[in-house]
């Protein structure tokens, strides 16, 4: 096909005209295919390449500024469009290996991930609401409870001691203070 007349299909293309849109992929098709075929693709990726050459094409038909080089456009989309399939290509390795199949992830499955983070998520929010609730608790519990969480625990004797408590009173007052506390965090979480 001529240059001049390549222009005028194109124009008309633009228009509306499918005679035109189909002289120009019988036109300069088998451009497109010398193109496709110099990269030596398969058959299956030769046939999408096509495809996606003249898909391009008619997203851009009203945007060629030179409607006589589109033999040129096309060619130039062509290589580019393989040389994409090519670059793809090697980072995709085709295998049969059964144990390479067969393994397992480092990572774990992108479900796994997604719940253990959406877990350690909610797990935080239930960290932070009991220490918010905590902090909201008397003076006094608030003591006792510090001191029999550390590590190691304290004897009985040790936080009688330290906070002047009789040993007997430790146990009644450590039961208070946690029905206390769960019975915020269940008000808040009714809320």
């Amino acid at each position: 096909m001529e240059r001049s007349e390549v222009g005028a299909l194109v124009r008309s293309a633009v228009d509306g005209d499918a005679a035109a849109w189909k002289a120009i992929v019988e036109g300069l098709g088998p451009l497109v295919w010398s193109v496709v075929r110099a990269h030596r693709l398969s058959d299956a990726d030769a046939h999408e390449v096509y495809q996606t050459v003249w898909f391009r094409f008619a997203q851009h038909l009203g945007r060629i500024r030179e409607p006589d080089k589109t033999g040129s456009w096309l060619a130039s989309t062509a290589r580019h469009e393989c040389l994409k399939v090519h670059r793809d290509a090697r980072r995709l390795v085709l295998t049969d290996d059964p144990q390479l199949l067969d393994r397992v992830s480092e990572d774990g499955a992108p479900e796994q991930s997604l719940l253990e983070s959406e877990e350690a998520a909610a797990q935080s929010e239930r960290v932070r609401r009991l220490w918010q609730e905590f902090e909201e608790l008397g003076e006094r519990c608030r003591q006792l409870l510090r001191v029999l969480i550390a590590s190691p625990p304290p004897s009985y004797q040790e936080v009688s001691a330290a906070l002047d408590i009789a040993v007997g009173s430790i146990g009644p007052l450590r039961q208070r203070c946690l029905r206390r506390l769960r019975a915020r965090l269940e008000a808040r979480r009714a809320t």
